[in-house]
């Protein structure tokens, strides 16, 4: 694809085709003023902060609606501008009802930044004589809104439909009258809202906020500090906000363009960080005396553990004793962990607790691909052109892939195929969903991989020139009809054809599973039945495809490694 090049303020700079001139900008460097810009979401151009001129345009632009073409010459920052960016900026303070220095997100708010830079009257500040309700309250337990401080850019309105895709939020009223509410103003919990907080993660300006958080500190007072979500595998990078007086968590926040979540995060990784500083958390060890628990000292503790673990050894063998650890650990602390019960206690009975959930992946992908992992990327997922989830309730167990999945539905087209005994919610987003009796998916894609071959729907390269043993396969699921496993699945044969069809006839189909087909007696048989799938089409060793295994915990694989 050829270089376009782009004059901006008189420098010129190299951009891709499709690149508007706001992102041609912020990736220089060069500061266009905007509020109602999210990278996450469709360009609006509804604040008019970002307008520029362009060489051949008639009246100025908006910078995050306008395209860049090869020898685009854009000024940014002309006196004419800055007027009328001050102008949109006076009439968004008009009806501001906020006070800068009372609200939690002084000190970040983007419209306080842009009123200092433009020097705006202090005129525009005053609060008008007919204040909003006291009463904020939207039905929940997190999530706050105070529309006076709303500058209707529509924000959360577009994040909640475009990302999230849930449309819980919309705009109520005329007018100066306008605010941000739910259907029928019903209660955010009796709504679609699924209370991730991306709405609040997207507001400008302090009228969406965390409850929990109000009052207790300033956003610039906050020191932040980058880590990974505690909670399941998909491992998204989140800012902890805490406050350096008390040491407490005040809020859970993301930066935007950082892998693997780009920003987005579910109701646990947003609101779920406050057992953090609870005061039911145990900080001193625990000796049991006399029948009940009494505090020691740490020294008093490792002391008595260390006794204990030499007399049980000494009278009834190393292999007496077992340590168990925890997916939720590090590596590092996990290699420390069976190095002492192998090294110092000496005994191999050591494991920890994803044995339950990934143990069945990792003998079978191992012994299919070599490796007991994700084959492919979790951003892979939005450009497959068929996505087949089975054994996930991926929504709920991991919301963010599952933003993945619907962005590839609803965005990019692609086909999405559910097998789960239950009507899960990305059901809503599939072409077919195929309710199986629970403990039967090694027939349901025996039966898929029949149909496959029957209709040489198979790709006869990819299996000579990467696998082994396909005449094996053949001669397995050669009787395995689909109405054979109609009986055994309760699936409608002509279903399972269809979910064959859709699987095999996509250019890269991505497989997602997790603990509820690995947490079976035939958990490693249904691993392997979906690995001979993928490579019966192909679907492995290439973008957009593969078997993908989500995690249940946030190290699972490492702690298996």
């Amino acid at each position: 694809m050829a270089d376009i090049k782009v004059k901006i303020n008189g420098s010129e700079y190299i951009g891709r085709a499709g690149r508007t001139i706001l992102e041609l900008a912020m990736e220089n460097g060069i500061e266009i003023p905007n509020l109602c810009h999210d990278a996450r979401l469709k360009p609006s151009g509804s604040c008019r902060l970002c307008l520029v001129d362009v060489e051949g345009q008639r009246a100025p632009v908006t910078a995050c609606t306008f395209e860049i073409t090869d020898g685009m010459v854009v000024l940014t920052d002309t006196e004419d501008i800055r007027a009328i960016r001050k102008t949109m900026l006076e009439l968004l303070f008009y009806e501001h009802r906020g006070v800068c220095t009372t609200c939690d997100k002084n000190g970040e708010c983007r419209l306080q930044q842009y009123a200092y830079e433009y020097d705006l009257d202090d005129s525009v500040f005053q609060l008008p004589q007919v204040m909003p309700s006291d009463n904020y309250t939207t039905g929940n337990e997190a999530i706050e809104y105070d529309p006076g401080k709303c500058i209707r850019c529509g924000r959360c309105i577009r994040i909640c439909e475009e990302v999230q895709m849930d449309s819980a939020l919309t705009f109520k009223g005329r007018a100066g009258d306008v605010e941000v509410s739910t259907a029928f103003d019903m209660p955010l919990n009796e709504s679609t809202c699924e209370l991730c907080g991306q709405c609040i993660s997207t507001c400008p300006t302090g009228a969406l906020y965390e409850r929990a958080a109000k009052g207790k500190s300033q956003c610039k007072d906050l020191q932040r500090t980058r880590t990974t979500c505690v909670y399941c595998g998909v491992g998204c990078q989140i800012d902890l906000n805490v406050n350096p007086k008390t040491n407490e968590i005040i809020r859970v926040t993301s930066p935007t363009g950082v892998i693997p979540n780009n920003g987005n995060l579910c109701v646990k990784g947003r609101f779920g960080m406050d057992f953090v500083g609870s005061d039911k958390r145990l900080t001193t060890p625990l000796i049991k005396k006399n029948g009940k628990l009494e505090e020691a000292g740490w020294d008093e503790a490792i002391d008595y553990v260390v006794k204990r673990l030499n007399e049980i050894k000494a009278k009834h063998g190393a292999d007496s004793i077992a340590g168990l650890s925890s997916a939720k650990c590090t590596n590092e602390e996990n290699y420390v962990f069976q190095k002492f019960i192998r090294a110092a206690v000496g005994t191999n009975n050591v494991d920890h607790c994803a044995r339950l959930c990934h143990a069945s992946t990792v003998v079978g992908l191992a012994r299919a691909f070599g490796s007991g992992a994700m084959t492919n990327s979790m951003d892979e997922i939005r450009r497959a052109e068929c996505i087949f989830i089975i054994g996930s309730n991926t929504t709920e167990a991991h919301p963010v892939i599952g933003l993945n999945v619907k962005d590839a539905v609803v965005n990019n087209g692609a086909k999405l195929i559910v097998a789960d005994p239950r009507t899960i919610d990305i059901v809503r987003f599939a072409e077919l969903h195929a309710a199986q009796k629970p403990g039967t998916d090694v027939a349901l894609i025996n039966a898929m991989m029949n149909v496959i071959i029957e209709e040489e729907l198979h790709d006869k390269d990819f299996i000579s020139d990467r696998t082994e043993n396909f005449e094996a396969l053949a001669e397995v699921v050669k009787d395995f009809t689909p109405e054979k496993a109609e009986k055994i699945t309760t699936i409608p044969a002509d279903d399972i054809r269809r979910l064959a069809r859709i699987y095999a006839s996509a250019s890269t189909a991505s497989i997602i599973y997790s603990m509820g087909i690995t947490q079976h007696t035939t958990g490693t048989d249904n691993v392997l039945s979906l690995a001979n799938l993928a490579m019966l089409t192909g679907n492995v060793g290439k973008e957009s495809t593969g078997v993908n295994p989500l995690r249940g915990q946030n190290n699972v694989q490492g702690a298996c490694d």
